[in-house]
């Protein structure tokens, strides 16, 4: 500033302020003012702007033209922290672009009221017709911008003071404003009133209306009073002793008993827009009860009830009730041997000579003796043990569990559990655990897909005790079956086929070879499934053994690979290692 308009503007105040108003977009403004207070830690909900952002540049002219403190612009989408935090993120995304175009609009307006206001002043000539156009120019007064939430549920308002002689914000512009806007649902009127009268009500922003979010109905549910999966695990007590009383995996439910019920779906409630439209809901989904075999629904449809006495059982997607055959004693001569389609729970012994099969679980409390038959479609659990002569077959789809096992030739598709094995042949697709009581496998052969674990295998005698992993020594051993079967059915084809013609040698010939086709596609899926399960030991490592000892004489092996040991190992892992068996 020159040295005259200095002494001009200290000696005519009014005079130099009236020839600097035109620039006042120029003056310097404090970097503080156009910062916002500070509220301790950052607020999330809070949209932060830059010093050079439209809206802080409209707020340095309104407080240089009220000339005295402003509350700085605060936009906070959340003050009461009610709303959900993804919603708040996105939105402040949408604000910001949004007052950047709002404030950039207001700021044009303000910019060229000031220019005719500065184009007003040119000319003697001329100054008297701008001051009349000037005069003509329709005042800024304040401006209600009401911003609203993509799905519609929320809407606030900012509003922009006025400029000038402008009118301020009235609560009937408020209204008259948001009528505009169509927002008619949720509206909070003390809000309204509270913008009208606070302090920061420009350059603020404030939740103004909410809507009612639409909520989807809860699906069914089903609520089972047995348990879909039965854990199958034995506890140890201090002592290493099993308790192979508690394993009965019979599940009584008596007729008419529910076994399970059904939760029904709920319906949705719809929600409103603030410009109350409605929002659809959708109403839960029903679910089907799992009814299967011997099963009931109630005539409310809410239950599923047993139609029979029986074992409950889940398999697939359904309950199921199998008949349970009680044998109160033995099964000897006063009941002959067993052959049922549920489960049998027998309370005696097995005696030799009979047999017992069930396409259920099988449970004896007592023993399987020697020359006995075994076959259980599910699980087998026999209390007191398995002693037999060599010539007792076991045979379970499912898990074996048994006190001890002797001189017995045992096929299990699952797991094994025993105290001890001796001189007996285990077949085993799972795993065969002898860690409990003795843990001792003394004898014979066991050959496990995955793992065995035992206290001892073998004996200080050196006997021979022959231990396989890896394979699947079931489906193998049932392969092996169905080739003996395919070769009879060959040769009796063969002497069939010598007779002469007749209509019983066509209806024999029919019937053969309807067998022999029904065996070897048997035989090709066994052989499919070997090879789509078997475990190439000599990359992958896999079965395992794992013993507290193992005695001299034992054989450990793995595929075509075996080691016998030639002393006893303490503490021995053995598992295969590049093609070789490792001690470990």
């Amino acid at each position: 500033m020159s040295l005259k308009d200095k002494i001009k503007s200290f000696l005519f105040p009014s005079a130099a302020k009236e020839t600097e108003e035109p620039i006042a977009e120029e003056l310097y403004i404090p970097e503080e003012a156009a910062v916002p207070e500070e509220d301790g830690a950052a607020d999330e909900t809070k949209l932060e702007l830059s010093p050079d952002h439209p809206l802080n540049r409209l707020y340095n002219r309104r407080r240089q033209e009220v000339n005295r403190y402003l509350p700085s612009p605060r936009l906070c989408l959340d003050e009461d922290g009610v709303l959900p935090m993804e919603l708040v993120e996105k939105e402040k995304k949408r604000l910001k672009t949004v007052l950047t175009s709002v404030c950039k609009a207001r700021l044009k307006e303000v910019n060229n009221r000031n220019k005719q206001k500065t184009d007003s002043k040119g000319k003697d000539g001329e100054k008297e017709g701008k001051k009349k156009e000037a005069a003509e120019l329709p005042p800024l007064d304040a401006f209600p911008y009401f911003f609203l939430s993509a799905d519609k549920l929320y809407a606030w308002v900012i509003v922009f003071p006025p400029v000038g002689p402008g009118e301020e914000i009235t609560r009937e512009m408020l209204y008259e404003a948001l009528v505009d806007k169509e927002i008619d649902y949720g509206v909070d009127t003390q809000m309204m009133d509270h913008v009208c009268r606070d302090e920061r009500r420009y350059f603020n922003l404030f939740l103004i209306a909410r809507g009612k979010p639409a909520f989807d109905g809860k699906n069914g549910n089903i609520v089972d009073n047995f348990p879909r999966v039965i854990e199958r695990v034995l506890e140890v007590d201090e002592f290493g002793q099993v308790d192979y009383t508690a394993l009965n995996q019979i599940r009584n439910v008596k007729q008419g008993q529910e076994i399970c019920h059904l939760i029904r779906p709920t319906e949705g409630e719809p929600g409103r827009t603030v410009l109350d439209q409605e929002i659809p809901a959708k109403s839960g989904k029903s679910v089907p009860l799992p009814a299967g075999r011997n099963t009931e629904i109630s005539e409310d449809g809410i239950s599923l009830l047993a139609s029979i006495s029986g074992h409950v059982e889940f398999t697939g997607r359904s309950f199921h009730v199998k008949p349970v055959m009680d044998i109160p004693g033995n099964v000897d001569f006063s009941t002959g041997s067993i052959t049922f389609f549920g489960d049998v729970n027998v309370h005696g012994d097995v005696l030799s000579g009979f047999t017992v099969q069930a396409m259920g679980n099988i449970h004896v409390d007592g023993v399987v003796e020697a020359g006995s038959t075994v076959e259980a479609g599910g699980d087998l659990v026999v209390v007191k043990g398995i002693l037999g002569d060599g010539t007792t077959a076991i045979r379970a789809h499912r898990c074996v569990f048994s006190k001890y096992i002797e001189n017995a030739t045992i096929h299990v598709q699952e797991n094994l559990q025993t105290d001890c094995i001796m001189n007996s042949k285990v077949y085993c697709d799972g795993e065969v655990q002898v860690r409990s009581g003795r843990g001792s496998i003394i004898g014979g052969r066991v050959w496990a897909a995955k793992k065995i674990s035992a206290t001892a295998v073998g004996a200080q005698s050196e006997c021979k005790t022959s231990v396989i992993l890896g394979g699947l020594p079931c489906t193998s051993f049932e392969r092996e079956s169905v080739q003996r079967e395919l070769k009879e059915l060959e040769m009796e084809l063969e002497k069939l086929e010598c007779q002469l013609d007749s209509p019983v040698k066509s209806s024999l010939l029919g019937k053969l070879r309807i067998k022999m086709s029904a065996a070897d596609m048997k035989m090709r899926q066994l052989e499919e499934d070997l090879m789509n399960i078997k475990i190439d030991l000599e990359e992958k490592g896999g079965g395992r053994l794992e013993c507290g000892i193992a005695y001299a004489g034992t054989e450990i092996s793995f595929g075509s690979e075996t080691l016998r040991l030639r002393r006893a190992e303490r503490q021995c892992v053995a598992k295969m290692v590049c093609g070789e068996i490792l001690l470990m």
